[in-house]
């Protein structure tokens, strides 16, 4: 049997270079060896998914540093401004749900991964104590 389901994080890893090299060579006779992988990495990220521990920005961070990616590359990926994107990674802004999807689409996880509520430090919203409040703008007289 060529592929079975992952035991290890070397085993991992392997398969996932094995999936870019032929999401890569972009042939159609790889693609059911591309769905099974996806399948066996994906179950493998199921189980042993530390997602849960970081903040979406942490995550963010954490996924920008393993693909060698600056702020400008992150606005080129969801359309955003280099200072929005800083926004963004300093808690001064939160997440729209469009950046969310196209995080979730460009880094190939779950948009729930991204979808979850952390403390803003921006003004507006620093009076709020319930972090679930953190995308939008309040109108609220002081």
């Amino acid at each position: 049997m060529k592929y079975t389901v992952i035991k290890s994080k070397e085993q991992y890893t392997n398969y996932c270079n094995i999936v870019e090299e032929l999401i890569i060579k972009d042939e159609e006779k790889y693609q059911d060896e591309v769905e099974l992988l996806s399948v066996l990495i994906e179950k493998w990220d199921n189980e042993h998914n530390t997602f849960n521990e970081l903040d979406p920005i942490q995550l963010l961070k954490s996924l920008m540093n393993e693909h060698s990616l600056k702020a400008k590359d992150m606005g080129d990926i969801t359309g955003l401004s280099k200072g929005t994107i800083s926004k963004i990674l300093n808690y001064h802004k939160g997440l729209s749900k469009e950046t969310i999807r196209k995080l979730s689409d460009h880094f190939n996880i779950s948009q729930e991964a991204f979808n979850r509520p952390y403390k803003l430090i921006n003004e507006v919203n620093r009076h709020f104590k319930n972090a679930s409040l953190m995308n939008t703008k309040k109108d609220i007289a002081i």
